[in-house]
């Protein structure tokens, strides 16, 4: 199945979520001279325009990032996040979001790689287009990610954050994310793995976080941002999460002081989030 397309919820709260603590997890690899790799496995358009289309339709952006544009009182997991946002909108306005790609692009340093995969027609055209002239630091294909995944790793470097946030379209998804996982940790067992999940009504949900968990690695951290109650018909999505194995040491500090900023921001009644980690 390839319906989905992340324009519709470009810069929505799951957004906010996850392109923030990627932001973060970058910076901290930053922090050390040796070179990294940045591995999505659906990156999707890589940049999205807010005013028009598909992002525009819904809106989701404004129940997101909108309401962080102005705000002065930003957790440092924020106000950096933000400040990427607001760097590819040079005149102030709200007309691009960068999705997961660009928001590593603009991190990564000169010796860094990003490596990308995409399935749907459209959005790898748009993805290739985000990309052009960078092909020596980026390479970009239309294949499973999930698939992909294994000829990358372990890279050069022996440094790399992977990102896995399938669109969970059918459930063979979550199935998905364990199998590649396993076989990931076997090939690169140090690396650091981000995958985001929606929060649904579905069984999947808790049983793939269940196995996450119990996977072979040190360390893992797991959080959860929702907004709202779930729906009584148990219908659409009412929250988001990412679980990280292998996770930088300073990002649970960070998202104990944004947590709580983020549920009395984007959150409506009911919200709530989750800060969890292994106990290693």
């Amino acid at each position: 199945m390839l319906s989905y397309r992340h324009a519709f919820h470009a810069g929505n709260h799951a957004d906010v979520l996850k392109h923030a603590v990627l932001a973060a997890m970058l910076d901290y690899f930053n922090q050390k001279d040796k070179p990294y790799w940045v591995i999505d496995t659906h990156a999707g358009a890589g940049c999205y325009q807010l005013d028009t289309g598909f992002a525009a339709k819904n809106a989701e952006y404004e129940s997101g990032i909108a309401r962080l544009w102005d705000r002065d009182d930003l957790p440092a997991l924020l106000k950096r996040y933000v400040e990427l946002v607001r760097a590819i909108n040079p005149d102030g306005g709200r007309k691009l979001y960068p999705g997961s790609p660009l928001i590593a692009w603009n991190i990564l340093r000169a010796d860094d790689r990003l490596r990308l995969f995409e399935l749907h027609p459209t959005d790898i055209k748009l993805l290739q287009q985000t990309f052009e002239g960078a092909a020596r630091r980026v390479q970009i294909q239309q294949a499973d990610g999930f698939a992909g995944l294994k000829a990358l790793l372990p890279p050069p470097s022996r440094r790399a954050l992977v990102l896995i946030d399938p669109p969970y379209e059918v459930k063979e998804d979550y199935r998905h994310v364990i199998t590649a996982l396993k076989d990931a940790l076997q090939r690169f067992a140090t690396g650091t793995y981000a995958i985001w999940y929606p929060q649904l009504q579905r069984h999947e949900v808790p049983a793939m976080l269940e196995n996450l968990k119990k996977l072979p690695v040190k360390e893992w951290l797991h959080v959860a941002l929702d907004i709202n109650m779930p729906s009584p018909d148990g219908f659409g999505m009412h929250g988001s999460g990412l679980f990280i194995l292998n996770p930088p040491w300073t990002l649970h500090a960070m998202l104990q002081e944004a947590m709580p900023w983020l549920v009395a921001t984007l959150g409506g009644e009911g919200a709530n989030y989750t800060l969890e980690k292994s106990e290693g």
